[in-house]
Order: C-alpha cells, then sequence, then structure tokens
C-alpha cells in the first residue's frame, strides 16, 4: 500500500492544468479498462486537462455510455493525428504489456508514460512512473485511490465508470480478487448514487436475438477434453456472420464451458477474419492461465487471461491445449 501510495502521488503531480494527455488500454477493452478510462477523463477535464481516448481497438458498445463527452477513437480514425502527436504524456490503464496495446504500442516510442495496472507484473515497467499493483481487485481501484489521494472523489458519473470497472473485473463480487476495499468501494460509489439494479441490466440483464443466437451455436460447439479437466468453445467469422452478433456478444460465452461440472479450465477460442486465433483463458481451479496466455504472447489474471495466437484454429487449439496440460 506503500508503494502503491507513492506512485499515485507521482502520478499525481505530474497532472498539471492544461496538459493534453491520451488515455489507452489493451487491444478488446473489458469493462476495467474501459471503466477507468472514462472514469479518469472526466476526472482529469475537471482537473483541467484535456484528455481522450485512443484504444488499438474500438471502445466497447457495452461502454459507451460511460463516455460521458469524452472522445474515444483509435490510431487508425482521422481524428486520433492530433491527439498522438500533441499529447503531453500517455496514460497506459489495465495493462502493462507492451504486446497487448497493438496499433497504440508505437505511438509510445520516445514519449513519456505513466502506467496504472493492477495485472501481476510480467515484465519492466513501462513507462517513467508505473503503479503496478495486483492486490488491487481491478484497475478502476487504483484511480479510485488516485482521486481520494487528490481530495478529488468521484463525480456522479465518474462514480458510474468506477462501479463498472470493479463489478466487471470482480465478476459481480464472486472472483478470487474480490477484497474488502471492492465492496467499500462499492458502497462509496452507491452512495455518490449509482444505482446497482440499473447498472445489472445495463450490464448483464439485456439480451438481443442476434446474441442469444451467438449463444446457442457457442454451446452447440462445446467440447470437453477426454483426459483433462478443460472444455472449450470455438467460434469462427461465419459464426459471427450467421447470428448478426458482435465482439460485445462474446464476453459471456467463456463462462458456459467454466461452469461445467468437473471443469477447472474453460477456453474460447474465436477465430479472427485475419486468420488469427484470440484465445480467452478462464479458470475455475488452481490453474494459472496467466501463465499459459503468457506462453502464447499474451497475459492476464491467475484466472483469467487471455492471448492472440498467428496461427488458425486447429494449430491454435492444440498449442493451448498442450500447454494447459503441462499447466495442470
Amino acid at each position: 500500500m506503500a508503494d502503491r501510495k507513492r506512485e499515485l502521488t507521482r502520478i499525481l503531480e505530474r497532472l498539471t492544468p492544461g496538459l493534453k494527455v491520451v488515455l489507452t488500454t489493451h487491444v478488446n477493452a473489458d469493462g476495467d479498462g474501459a471503466g477507468s478510462e472514462a472514469a479518469l477523463a472526466s476526472w482529469l477535464r475537471r482537473r483541467g486537462l484535456e484528455p481522450v481516448i485512443v484504444n488499438p481497438t474500438p471502445f466497447p458498445d457495452l461502454y459507451a455510455f460511460l463516455l460521458n463527452g469524452t472522445p474515444a477513437c483509435t490510431p487508425a480514425d482521422e481524428a486520433a493525428a492530433t491527439p498522438l502527436r500533441e499529447a503531453d504524456f500517455f496514460m497506459v490503464l489495465d495493462t502493462a504489456e507492451p504486446s497487448r496495446l497493438g496499433t497504440v504500442h508505437p505511438h509510445l516510442a520516445g514519449r513519456e508514460v505513466l502506467t496504472i495496472d493492477h495485472h501481476p507484473p510480467a515484465g519492466p515497467p513501462l513507462g517513467e512512473i508505473s503503479v503496478r499493483d495486483p492486490s488491487a481487485c481491478a484497475t478502476g481501484e487504483l484511480v479510485h485511490d488516485l482521486f481520494a489521494l487528490a481530495g478529488m472523489p468521484a463525480s456522479r458519473e465518474e462514480a458510474d465508470a468506477l462501479y463498472v470497472a470493479i463489478v466487471t473485473d470482480t465478476g459481480s463480487f464472486r472472483y478470487a480478487n474480490t477484497n474488502p476495499p471492492a465492496h467499500r468501494i462499492a458502497a462509496e460509489l452507491i452512495e455518490t448514487g449509482v444505482d446497482p439494479e440499473s447498472m445489472y441490466r445495463r450490464l448483464y440483464a439485456t439480451y438481443t436475438a442476434d446474441s442469444l443466437a451467438l449463444t446457442r451455436r457457442a454451446l452447440e460447439a462445446l467440447q470437453v477434453h477426454p483426459e483433462l479437466p478443460v472444455a472449450w468453445i470455438s467460434l469462427t467469422p461465419a459464426d459471427m456472420e450467421l447470428t448478426g452478433a458482435g465482439r460485445d456478444d462474446l464476453d459471456a460465452i467463456v463462462e458456459y464451458p467454466r461452469r461445467l461440472q468437473g471443469v477447472e479450465v474453460a477456453i474460447l477460442f474465436r477465430v479472427l477474419p485475419d486468420g488469427r486465433t484470440k484465445v480467452s483463458l478462464r479458470s475455475a481451479g488452481d490453474a494459472d492461465v496467466a501463465a499459459v496466455a503468457r506462453e502464447l504472447g499474451g497475459g492476464g489474471h491467475v484466472k483469467a487471461a487471455g492471448a492472440l495466437v498467428p496461427h488458425g484454429l486447429d494449430a491454435t487449439e492444440r498449442l493451448v491445449l498442450e500447454a494447459i496440460g503441462k499447466a495442470l
């Protein structure tokens, strides 16, 4: 906690009014990355800075309601050119691994970078100031602590974004990373005005016909290893096209094999249009799927990790299942 406070203080000292800052997170931003970005961007504006979100992949539609007027784009967008060129510094949230920054990473060369992340360190610090604290339930916890350290608590809108960051990364307070601060911060955010029932409906209780069609195809594709406590689902671009589902509809798919009785590791293989395969790993036991993901060039948490593998489905399945077999 002392290290956390020291590094957050260093970040706070860098947040001078008038400066331009680019916020970014890992490819395919989740609720923690997107929520932390949205909350921090709004808060920085209130402090007199000029924040813009530039992510390696588009800001998720599911969390767009949190943006509160903050511009969000990708490096390929024309709107990103000026912020990337004129930024006084970059802030990287919810990752410290260059490989997970995709098309944003080349823009960090020779630039000042500040990092706030709660994943276990898997390499040297990324940037001049780096807060990397795996004891935090989510990056949203660290962003909340930054606000508290400054004596400038979250606004009503920022509270929504921090709540999303924490509730999604803890699996609605069900996962092993659910710590006492998660509940304390959630209580504070609810006192600020967050409506848990409304958030639940937005995040989990609204389905489209497309998402249900994708779920049906996913369950039909579910496979169980004949010897290992491993189950997986494989999806192709055809599955996405035929159902009309989007990337946001994939978030809960890997939970189905994870919930299967006797399964210790669940996997979602998703073939991308360019032929590469995105791998999402979840542990329901003691297996360290982050270690497996790092072998594949990815990263994450002990119980939730992922990687982007430059191979087709068959080769990726063999590679991942072999690595998991060794891990188990």
